[in-house]
């Protein structure tokens, strides 16, 4: 039986090792960096628009109701989330804060949606970045 030879890696395994790295963490960057700024915040309640505000506005706590429900949302310049809410799955506070264009915060039960769009800091050059 012929014995097994022995590998070792080559300089340049090191350097494909480096380049994979850095474009990790180039792609980790480029899809969760962006500063949150540009954005509006739009609150809908059985498909009307209720409030707009940019996400620049001052923070603090905002309540809404709708549905016959009670939302308090906490809005801050790194992003917005549901605090309270006295609908029975409340999962609109499980999807805690977002802060970049196109999330969305949906509480079915009181058929609210609290959604961002604009621009990151990031993506102002308007390219869309896809993984998977």
């Amino acid at each position: 039986m012929k014995p097994f030879p022995e590998l070792r890696p080559a300089p340049w395994d090191l350097a494909v090792v480096a380049a994979v790295l850095t474009l990790a963490l180039f792609c980790g960057v480029m899809v969760w960096g962006g500063a949150a700024t540009g954005l509006t915040a739009i609150v809908t309640a059985d498909g009307e628009e209720i409030d707009r505000f940019p996400l620049s506005a001052p923070a603090g706590e905002r309540t809404y109701s709708a549905g016959g429900y009670t939302l308090t949302a906490d809005v801050s310049p790194d992003g917005i989330q549901i605090t309270a809410s006295d609908c029975p799955t409340q999962d609109c506070i499980r999807t805690g804060r977002i802060s970049r264009s196109g999330q969305s915060i949906v509480c079915l039960p009181a058929r609210f949606i609290l959604r961002l769009e604009g621009k990151t800091e990031i993506n102002s050059s308007g390219v869309d970045a896809v993984i998977g």
